[in-house]
């Protein structure tokens, strides 16, 4: 069995006897996040989970630039943490049809109201880089949890995958190198120096 359906099948037997499950999600950028969120989905019932990206929750990028954070989108403080948090609190408490934002890399733009979460869903995949980030006021979404997966996956591997995104997105790859350098590793550090313990580690590779 895959480490993916072993995770699978570890949530479903978690689950058992609930209504709402919340499985965190975490790790670096470049971690692989939102693509082990969906294989999950897809291993998971039919139907009976849905995906949850932290990244719904980023400010817009007019905000970013009244506050002069452009140039560290993607690090904590750019997200809208306190609306992020409510939508938990609601998805806990089994609201019927709650709206969620998702997050168009290829606007660099979060879309309000772009999936919806209805009444009967049991498993939820909250996935995002700072999920289990051991700092105030992150570290406050811990009890709204019910597993917390953390995506290990090494540095140098990281930056190469970084590279690849923003080359993919049509950066030249001095300004993706700049990027990187600059933004994306230093949020990647922040991650794997400044975790809470997960409840399950898997550990990537080369993809």
């Amino acid at each position: 069995m895959s480490e993916i359906a072993t995770l699978a099948a570890t949530i479903f037997k978690r689950a058992a006897g609930t209504k709402r499950f919340i499985v965190a999600i975490a790790g670096p950028p470049g971690a692989g996040k939102s693509t082990i969120a969906e294989e999950l989905r897809a291993l998971l019932p039919q139907d009976s989970a849905v995906v949850v990206p932290m990244d719904g929750f980023h400010y817009d990028n007019a905000i970013l630039d009244q506050r002069g954070l452009r140039s560290r989108k993607g690090a904590p403080e750019t997200f809208d943490l306190a609306g992020f948090g409510h939508l938990l609190k609601r998805i806990r408490d089994a609201e019927p049809d709650i709206a969620i934002p998702v997050f168009d890399r290829s606007i660099e733009l979060a879309r309000a109201g772009a999936a919806i979460i209805g009444g009967d869903i049991k498993f939820i995949l909250a996935e995002g880089n700072y999920l289990l980030l051991d700092e105030q006021p992150w570290s406050a979404l811990a009890p709204l949890f019910d597993l917390a997966v953390f995506l290990d996956v090494p540095r140098d591997e990281l930056e190469r995958r970084l590279l690849r995104r923003w080359h993919e997105h049509g950066r030249s790859d001095d300004d993706a190198r700049a990027w990187v350098a600059s933004n994306d590793m230093p949020n990647v550090d922040r991650v794997l120096e400044k975790r809470r313990q997960p409840d399950l580690v898997i550990r990537s590779q080369r993809a």
